[in-house]
């Protein structure tokens, strides 16, 4: 099976352009079995036809014990093919914001609650943007008081299929953890809806769901109140961060 044989193929519908000003983001990214408990029988002996039947349910009583015990062994062990975060969404108040507005949703998730000027601080963001995603990680580790996130960059002009792999990893163990990501994007991409939206002078965004095991994330978007989440294939997310990078 090729890599691209796992990906769900991309929904076609008719693409609705949704081109929005907002969404500045500065530079670009640099940077054995167990048997059953035995029953002894305080009665006389049984003819052999009687033992071979005790002796059978026995056996049977003890392969139930397993099979049981592998089932829950199982669901103990899967992980979830789907997750959401609960999150406290708000769109930026600017043009700019982007970047502190998208780090801020991210911090709801981990039940930090600052302001986005706050983090504006913190990011160093100004009328120019935020730098990169080097500084998305940087608050986002600071504010939680770890080390638990990582910047990853995807420094070409499209994301090879290793990097598709890794996003979907990616997010599926920040997310397992409680983790929002914050991905810091540009151009354009169309969600599973068919809607398009459009960030030619860059933008930053928060993941706060996938499903389908990862193969789709849920996005949160600070730019459109009206519009403030969506659905998109990993390989189109990671494509729209190619260039760029993101903190998971």
């Amino acid at each position: 099976m090729t890599t691209f044989s796992r990906w769900l193929p991309a929904i076609t519908q008719a693409p609705v352009i949704r081109r929005s000003a907002l969404g500045l983001a500065g530079l670009a990214f640099v940077g054995g079995a167990v048997a059953g408990p035995a029953v002894a029988a305080q009665a006389a002996p049984a003819t052999p036809a009687t033992q071979s039947v005790v002796m059978q349910d026995r056996h049977d009583d003890g392969k139930k014990h397993d099979d049981k015990k592998h089932e829950d062994d199982k669901r103990h062990d899967s992980k979830p093919s789907a997750k959401e975060l609960g999150i406290r969404y708000q769109a930026q108040p600017n043009f700019y914001y982007c970047g502190p507005a998208s780090t801020r949703i991210a911090l709801t998730a981990d039940g930090h609650e600052l302001s986005q000027d706050d983090v504006a601080k913190k990011l160093g963001t100004t009328e120019a943007g935020t730098n990169s995603a080097e500084d998305t990680t940087r608050v986002l580790n600071e504010v939680t008081g770890g080390h638990a996130y990582k910047t990853t960059a995807i420094p070409d002009s499209s994301a090879k299929p290793a990097q598709m792999d890794k996003l979907q990893a990616d997010v599926k163990n920040a997310i397992d953890n409680n983790r929002a990501v914050v991905a810091n994007i540009i151009g354009t991409a169309t969600d599973t809806d068919g809607v398009t939206h459009s960030y030619e002078g860059g933008h930053y965004l928060a993941v706060v769901g996938y499903r389908d095991d990862g193969r789709a994330v849920k996005i949160a978007d600070p730019a459109n109140p009206n519009n403030s989440s969506y659905w998109m294939s990993t390989i189109d997310m990671a494509n729209w961060i190619a260039t760029r990078g993101y903190s998971s």
